[in-house]
């Protein structure tokens, strides 16, 4: 007799039913993030959030234009990053160093997640435009390496010490300066972009239901 085809028919429909089944969780999820963030934007004045919008796409023009630009963001942004030293210090001096750099990007992405606890959509949004501006600073310091030109801040006295210059040369990564300065520029636009499409989109959606609200009442 010749030897019978496996039936698969069985498995194909089961694999078909449950690829269906994951689009429609898929769809399901997504209808339901909408509608929540569609609840959140309702009765949420959109006009305040503008401002914040047109200075973040301002702030990433001139980081773009203007590398060593400083924004709003800089003295808080400074202030973690030296922030950062102190935490680390105990933890030896490779960590110290690097702690700054580390806590003034690691800050805004406890923001982020602070906001997503609160169900703070724009939040979330402006905090990756902080964050980008971050990544934007840090860009700079780590393309200085080598050249060694910015000026130092030292809060506790003592020799300066150029956080970027010290952590890749003991790496001996100082000829991979500016391969590791466009990552961190890249981050910062990749974060810009982020912010103003979902800040832009939220503020839309406010401006869309207080129109809507106009119109049925009349006013």
């Amino acid at each position: 007799m010749p030897a019978t085809a496996p039936n698969r028919s069985a498995a194909t429909p089961r694999g078909a039913r449950s690829a269906i089944r994951r689009r429609i969780q898929r769809r399901r999820l997504a209808t339901a993030w909408t509608e929540e963030i569609l609840g959140w934007c309702d009765g949420r004045w959109w006009a305040l959030r503008v401002p914040v919008l047109v200075y973040l796409a301002y702030a990433w023009i001139r980081h773009t234009q203007l590398p060593t630009y400083q924004s709003l963001f800089k003295g808080l942004n400074l202030g973690i990053h030296e922030l950062g030293h102190f935490v680390f210090a105990g933890l030896g001096e490779m960590p110290a160093v690097l702690g700054g750099s580390f806590l003034q990007c690691f800050v805004p992405i406890l923001a982020i997640f602070m906001f997503l606890y609160q169900r703070d959509y724009f939040g979330i949004a402006f905090s990756f435009g902080w964050l980008g501006t971050n990544y934007f600073e840090v860009a700079v310091y780590a393309g200085d390496a080598v050249l060694k030109r910015l000026p130092l801040v030292t809060p506790g006295g003592g020799e300066p010490i150029h956080d970027w210059n010290y952590l890749l040369g003991n790496y001996g990564w100082l000829r991979h300066t500016e391969t590791i300065a466009g990552a961190h520029a890249a981050m910062g636009h990749l974060c810009m972009a982020l912010s103003l499409a979902a800040g832009g989109w939220l503020t839309w959606l406010m401006f869309r239901s207080a129109l809507r609200r106009r119109l049925e009442t009349g006013l």
